[in-house]
Order: C-alpha cells, then sequence, then structure tokens
C-alpha cells in the first residue's frame, strides 16, 4: 500500500460521519436506506460520504433497484490495518543501542 492509499484513507477516515458509517459495515452488508435512517443525514450528503469511502477503496457497494448496498472492503481494509501496525514508536526501541548523534558539539 502507498502512502498516497493511506493518506486518502486517513483523510475518508477523518470525518466522525464517515467512522460511524466504516463502524456500522462492520456488522455487515448495509442498504442505503439503513444508513440514512441510522446518521440522520440527506440522501445526497450520504451519496457524498459513500463516494469518498468508496473512492479509497475501503467500501465496496452495489445497486439493486434505486438503493445501493454498501459493504467494507475487507482486503482494503487488511491491508491498510498492516499498514498501520507495521508503524512503531521510537519508544519500542531501546534508545542506547539504537541511538544515532544527530549533532556533534565539537568544543575545540
Amino acid at each position: 500500500m502507498t502512502r498516497e492509499e493511506v493518506a486518502m484513507i486517513c483523510k475518508a477516515m477523518s470525518d466522525s460521519n464517515r467512522l460511524r458509517i466504516i463502524e456500522m459495515l462492520t456488522q455487515g452488508e448495509k442498504c442505503g436506506c439503513h444508513l440514512l435512517e441510522e446518521l440522520h443525514v440527506t440522501q445526497p450528503t450520504l451519496s457524498h460520504h459513500m463516494k469518498v469511502l468508496s473512492d479509497c477503496g475501503l467500501v465496496s457497494s452495489y445497486k439493486d433497484g434505486k438503493w445501493h448496498h454498501y459493504s467494507i472492503n475487507c482486503d482494503k481494509f487488511k491491508e491498510f490495518k498492516g499498514y498501520l501496525a507495521a508503524i512503531t514508536c521510537s519508544c519500542d526501541v531501546r534508545a542506547e543501542s539504537s541511538a544515532e548523534v544527530c549533532c556533534v558539539k565539537n568544543d575545540k
């Protein structure tokens, strides 16, 4: 996964409504009508949120009649989680054994 893909996903998930949508979709596929009921947003607002989530690859959809059905793209989500899991804190590495001297002051 590229940094650009990760950035798009992070941007998509930076909205509380989109985070809520992701949380709802972790319980399984949902029809847009059910997402509308739960979120209390307008249909155009839901469409915008779903486009953002679809464009970054986190959500897949198909149309059935007049409604879209949405689900999490598990492969993309697992790839994103793996990317985040690979990021570690410098606190996790012993400072004494891996410290590099950045700026050495020469007092001579």
